[in-house]
């Protein structure tokens, strides 16, 4: 009978807080004038309680430019997106606990992460690196993170 009692009031409470305490998780989106604008309908993140999801960022500039000759040039501006986006979600990088890379050519990997270091230099995110035939802009590097606090 306690058993029975401790279910009705677990299913009241669970049915109240669903009605009066908000029901599904609410999102913020999070954007900075410091990260260049979304070039599709998305945002550039998206935070959801502690957890930020940073879209892909490639080395454009807030003023949409990018200079392609240099790969290193590349990654360190998109890491600045990157970085721009996480500081407006009140995080740091070191709460980036995931990043998904995408690069043109596997043959630049020593030099991706001769920048890559330079913003994760202590106990680094978990992370996979994708090569693909084309990105937007003409990029040749892009980065995707998920950060928690």
């Amino acid at each position: 009978m306690i058993r029975i009692i401790f279910v009705l009031i677990g299913l009241a409470i669970g049915i109240v807080s669903y009605f009066f305490g908000g029901g599904e998780p609410e999102h913020e989106v999070i954007f900075t004038a410091s990260a260049p604008m979304p070039i599709g309908p998305y945002s550039q993140g998206i935070k959801v309680g502690n957890t930020l999801y940073v879209s892909g960022q490639v080395g454009m500039t807030v003023d949409e430019k990018m200079d392609t000759t240099n790969i290193q040039g590349e990654v360190m501006q998109a890491l600045k997106n990157v970085e721009a986006i996480v500081q407006m979600a009140g995080m740091e990088m070191k709460h980036v606990v995931k990043s998904t890379l995408y690069v043109k050519d596997l043959k630049n990997f020593s030099k991706i992460n001769e920048v890559y270091k330079l913003f994760f230099p202590i106990d680094p995110p978990a992370r996979e690196t994708v090569q693909i035939s084309a990105l937007p802009k003409g990029a040749h590097f892009e980065i995707s993170v998920v950060a928690i606090k």
